[in-house]
């Protein structure tokens, strides 16, 4: 029982392919492209409101220089958004509960910050890692210190959304097993049990959305202290 907790985190194939790929690449089907209508349906009213208001609530803190980064953000946004909401379906798999992946999207973008920072102000980069006023002996240790802080950035973009999501989807299928055990001797437990489960399952979806959000306003923040 408790290996069988942890089998929905396993990349499933079918005929030895993996199916992360169809995983990765389905979300974009579901997002309707814009067409030359003078009025579009709800449902492009919506997206294109959403893609605008997040937008334009992401280039709040950034510069002139940052407002480049806005198509990079905003898909991916919707990208993480897309997978994160998909996965609390059932019978579906969640490739953002893989710390690979989501290391493999936060290393290159925190990559490209860092270099961006060292090519267009390199001293206002290195001045990061020391801040003014250190007493000198201090400087050696805040250092190593703040270059140490500096290359877990990555490290706790990815094991942030990788925990967040991976708590969220054991503790649900902890309580759904409870309810469905309980149900044959406890009929009332269970469905105190349920109904735990459906408010769980609607915080995880606020959650699967924040964390979503998280991710890419703490890349905003990054690129901001290098542009």
């Amino acid at each position: 029982m408790t290996l069988s907790f942890f089998d929905q985190f396993m990349s499933p194939t079918c005929l030895g392919i993996p199916l992360i790929y169809i995983a990765l690449a389905f979300p974009w089907a579901l997002w309707p492209s814009p067409s030359n209508r003078w009025l579009n349906n709800r449902l492009v009213t919506i997206q294109g409101w959403f893609i605008n208001r997040f937008t334009q609530q992401l280039l709040l803190p950034l510069n002139l220089g940052g407002h480049k980064w806005a198509l990079i953000f905003t898909s991916l946004m919707v990208f993480l958004l897309s997978l994160n909401l998909l996965g609390l379906l059932p019978y579906t798999f969640t490739p953002t509960t893989q710390l690979s992946l989501n290391m493999g999207l936060a290393v290159p973008f925190w990559l490209a910050t860092v270099i961006i920072g060292m090519r267009n102000q390199p001293t206002a980069a290195l001045g990061h890692l020391l801040p003014e006023g250190t007493p000198t002996p201090l400087i050696p240790i805040l250092i190593i210190i703040e270059t140490i802080s500096l290359f877990i950035r990555p490290l706790a973009l990815g094991v942030r959304l990788t925990a967040n999501l991976t708590a969220g989807h054991l503790l649900i299928q902890l309580i759904a097993t409870a309810a469905f055990v309980l149900l044959p001797m406890m009929p009332a437990v269970a469905i105190l049990t349920a109904t735990v489960l459906f408010l769980l399952t609607l915080l995880e979806i606020a959650v699967a959305m924040i964390q979503a959000y998280v991710f890419v306003l703490l890349l905003s923040l990054y690129l901001q202290e290098n542009v």
